[in-house]
């Protein structure tokens, strides 16, 4: 059909986009979409959903690139849109926000690369994504949106940080508590009294959740900052430009999340989220349990910690960190007596060989160092140490298995029973004792298993402390005696330790939160008074950092802020009279203003808090008891498992324990959607060629005239595969879109992106058009007649089932049913109306202008978004039945119409009392149902 003989009311692209475009600005001008808080300048008492129950759905924070969104990334978005859309019908007053994780590297670079400033760069982005976002028909709550820019917004996120920094952990209570109660406490000691200023400031510090440490960190010259770990890669670079990365001790910001390593373990169960989340942080988190044990050495005692001290009598040696503080105090002249190159690397003194293998270390990152095969390698200090259970001398070595951040930094080497110790202790040629007694059949290697202790008891002579012997004992009773010989000789105590590392909370950049913190004459750190924020980022005309060589090692951090001379040197009055102070020139890590940010959702415009707490409860407080509060609903993808999610767990608990919320977690309920994969096409060369310019012939793939090669990969401008919503919505349609990328699949999956397909989504919603439009005149083709049986059945199966489906975001079955319904009711001569509106408020949440215009060409007002969505009636919802055929010796003597999931053997009492007359009292040799199409009598 040419254009020329296209209805002139056909459902066509360019209808669709004069329909979207039409509804948004409805949606934009009545504020549909706004969600009425309890109290305050957002309260609105008149409001249909005002006095609903509420429910809190969110999207991760998304960060605005340049580039704009692909179509990958709406996918969570539709979603989060569709759910809402469903339950707002539902009866929810719904609370569905977006806003903007606009602090980061990515701008940052940009800016450098381009002379851009970082925050016209940033607000272009966020116009571009609201476009393509509204575009798209996603109904958000528009006025409480916001960017982690926003000095408005990043005054709170400072004050935040200042409640750490002014705030410890009681272990007694289990909780933040501030820092006065500390001092308190601390002042009630023996000897505070005669503690100087300095000392007391000291020891109040060590104790702050926002503290400053000289630790090793992650150190990447290429980027001219410090890194997380979870920033780097498993090959020691980093994520962002793909640079080296060295371990350095530098003097940074920690938050000490691991206070919180408990609760953030304990408190996963409570928590509806994916169980591999939850096994990836209980991972990250590592609970251990064990003891401390301090081994004596020249440079005093070395503490390890072992989750089997049990196994204490068969260290032979041990291994320090390359980094650990005690390695320079530990290194002799000059080698001991004796010592072979297999332990000293070569090298003519100790010093060389430590400083060599530093070196070689340092261009690792801890997850290589971790995971590396069987070659192990490492470095003897000249210096020994002593085993505290048998008095043995065993030999300090530095390794690069071992890690300055987990742990004690050091262990002891029990090379029977473990296999990492096991292959460096037959590099090295150290010695073995079992001290675990393995199974009869055991032939050789390490026995990593539980069993009797042997080999284990003080030898004659011993004067380290009482005898002990721990041989016979079984693993706990063993770990339980040793512990308490540990600790009644003073040299080890019992002990619970975590995996987790306090967060890196500094970054050498100019695109992120200034700290609220000034530093005094003597170098101590002082809180910004809160009548002063935000501190706002100064301008200054050089934003970038300095450049260091790529594999600079030995270069440290210049952050760009250090020039702002103006701005550090500021005159203030903390309680003492005006003095000069020193501002921080460190910035804040991009994850800071996504640490909290779903609270600040409830109440943007707030300016005395950061949120109030009667909005905060009614969005986020606790249900029940054992319920953890938080947001309902939490859309985004794995990636952020240990990362994002754990540090927004971790600032959540704080303000609780202030008292500042009452919902201990920040998201209730997690679902991780899955990814939008793409094809792509390679030359020859192999190198990526523009998909959208490739052609099938013959089940093979064109690139002009030259045959490419099809794979699978990610969706992305350098492999040039990108579809953009924008070009879907001219072509197709925005509605065509979300119920094409909806049906894809399992939300939870990823799937593939295949442009061709979209147009089976098309044809859908065009039926659903004809089912209400003529397309010829325009006229309403819905008549009022009552639907048949069938029909009303199918009807309520339905939205029994798409009601089901949305709830458990199942959008792909739902459509399904949805296009089962549509292509039945396309097949009556006149579509009742009986069926065709609740079919268009099903389809609404997937395709809401379409929806919204059909709702209002059946003549209602208003709009349908606080229309009730259907529901079934019980009396239609029966069990779908099956005809069966009965045939006896292969003739049909009658028929039976059961439950389609009626028992086998009710199905055969069933057709044999059906048939009874025609076996005239014989009796059945056999009955045999296939199931679904026939019952065969043998007689």
């Amino acid at each position: 059909m040419s254009e020329t003989d296209t209805p002139a009311f056909r459902y066509t692209a360019a209808m669709a986009q004069d329909i979207e475009l039409r509804w948004q600005e409805i949606w934009a001008a009545n504020g549909t979409f706004h969600a009425p808080n309890p109290t305050g300048e957002l309260a609105d008492p008149a409001h249909p959903r005002a006095h609903a129950p509420k429910l809190f759905v969110l999207d991760m924070f998304p960060f605005p690139s340049g580039a704009g969104l692909h179509v990958g990334h709406p996918l969570g978005y539709i979603a989060t849109d569709v759910y809402s859309r469903f339950q707002r019908m539902a009866g929810f007053n719904v609370l569905h926000p977006m806003g903007f994780d606009s602090f980061g590297l990515p701008t940052e670079q940009y800016a450098v690369q381009t002379g851009t400033h970082p925050q016209i760069t940033t607000d272009r982005n966020i116009i571009r994504y609201k476009q393509q976002l509204r575009r798209l028909g996603l109904g958000y709550d528009e006025r409480r949106s916001f960017a982690t820019t926003d000095p408005e917004y990043y005054r709170w996120t400072q004050w935040i940080f200042l409640k750490c920094f002014t705030s410890w952990y009681d272990p007694e209570q289990d909780k933040a508590r501030p820092i006065d109660t500390l001092v308190e406490k601390l002042s009630a000691e023996p000897g505070w009294a005669e503690k100087s200023a300095g000392e007391r400031r000291q020891a109040i510090d060590e104790h702050r959740l926002a503290y400053v440490s000289h630790a090793p960190v992650n150190w990447c010259p290429g980027l001219g900052t410090v890194l997380a770990n979870e920033e780097i890669t498993s090959e020691g670079r980093s994520e962002r430009g793909n640079f080296p990365v060295f371990k350095r001790n530098l003097k940074q910001w920690m938050m000490r999340i691991t206070a919180y390593g408990d609760r953030l373990l304990t408190d996963l169960e409570a928590l509806d989220w994916p169980e591999s989340v939850k096994t990836m942080q209980r991972t990250w988190i590592g609970k251990s349990t064990g003891a401390h044990v301090d081994f004596a050495s020249p440079a005093g005692d070395i503490r390890v910690f072992t989750t089997r001290p049990d196994t204490l009598f068969g260290a032979t040696y041990m291994v320090l960190a390359p980094e650990h503080e005690l390695v320079d105090a530990l290194v002799p002249d000059a080698w001991p007596t004796g010592v072979g190159e297999r332990w000293t690397g070569g090298h003519a003194t100790p010093a060389e060989a430590v400083a060599a293998y530093r070196k070689f270390a340092a261009t690792k990152s801890d997850l290589e160092r971790q995971t590396e095969g069987k070659d192990k390698t490492g470095v003897f200090t000249g210096a020994y140490g002593t085993n505290p259970v048998n008095g043995a001398e065993v030999p300090i070595f530095i390794a690069d298995y071992v890690l300055a951040g987990y742990g004690t930094g050091a262990i002891m080497a029990v090379p029977a029973q473990d296999t990492r110790d096991w292959e460096f202790a037959e590099a090295f040629g150290l010695p073995i004792v079992r001290t675990v007694q393995p199974p009869a059949d055991w032939e050789n290697g390490p026995f990593t298993g539980d069993g009797v202790a042997i080999n284990s008891a003080t030898p004659e002579g011993f004067t380290g402390g009482p005898a002990v012997s721990l041989d016979g004992l079984a693993v706990a009773e063993a770990k339980a005696r040793i512990i308490t010989w540990l600790e009644e000789t003073g040299r080890g105590v019992g002990a619970t330790t975590f995996r987790l590392r306090d967060w890196l909370f500094s970054r050498q950049r100019y695109w992120g939160e200034p700290f609220p913190i000034v530093y005094d004459a003597e170098g101590f750190a002082h809180a910004v008074p809160e009548s002063m924020l935000p501190v706002v980022l100064p301008e200054i005309d050089d934003f970038s950092p300095k450049t260091f060589e790529a594999d600079d090692a030995n270069s440290s951090p210049e952050p760009p802020l250090g020039r702002a001379t103006d701005w550090i040197t500021v005159e203030m009055d903390l309680g003492d009279g005006v003095q000069t102070y020193t501002r921080e020139t460190n910035t804040m890590p991009n994850w800071a203003g996504s640490c909290w940010y779903e609270m600040r959702y409830l109440d943007p415009a707030n300016a005395e808090a950061f949120v109030g707490a009667e909005n905060e409860e009614f969005w986020m407080g606790p249900r029940s008891e054992g319920d953890p509060g938080g947001a309902d609903l939490y859309v985004g993808g794995v990636e952020h498992a240990v990362l994002h999610l754990l540090y927004a767990r971790f600032w959540q608990k704080v303000v609780h324990d202030l008292g500042y919320v009452s919902a201990k977690e920040p998201f209730r309920r997690l679902f991780n959607q899955g990814y939008v994969d793409a094809y792509v096409f390679r030359d020859s060369r192999e190198f990526p060629v523009e998909a959208s310019e490739v052609v099938e012939r013959d089940g093979k793939y064109f690139f002009g005239d030259e045959e490419v090669r099809r794979s699978y990969g990610k969706m992305g401008k350098s492999l040039k595969n990108v579809v953009t919503p924008d070009s879907m919505c001219e072509e197709y349609g925005a509605d065509t879109f979300r119920v094409y990328e909806m049906s894809m699949g399992p939300l939870d999956v990823n799937r593939p992106w295949e442009t061709r397909a979209v147009v089976g989504a098309q044809r859908f919603l065009q039926r659903v058009w004809r089912l209400v439009i003529d397309e010829e005149s325009g006229e309403i083709r819905v008549g009022d007649a009552p639907a048949d049986d069938e029909t009303r059945r199918l009807l309520h199966k339905t939205i029994d089932g798409v009601r089901g489906d949305t709830t458990e975001l199942r959008f792909n079955t739902a459509i399904a049913k949805l296009i089962g319904l549509t292509n039945h009711v396309t097949g009556l001569a006149v579509p009742p109306r009986e069926v065709v509106e609740p079919l268009v408020l099903m389809v609404s949440p997937f395709a809401p202008h379409l929806a919204e215009e059909l709702w209002t060409r059946l003549g209602h007002d208003g709009g349908l978004s606080y229309v009730d969505f259907p529901v079934a009636d019980p009396a239609q919802l029966v069990a779908d039945t099956v005809t069966y055929p009965v045939q006896v010796n292969g003739k049909v003597r009658g028929r039976i119409e059961v439950a389609a999931d009626l028992p086998e053997a009710e199905v055969q009492a069933a057709a044999l009392a059906e048939i009874a007359s025609s076996l005239d009292g014989r009796t059945p040799k056999k009955v045999i149902v296939v199931k679904g199409r026939m019952v065969s009598v043998v007689v």
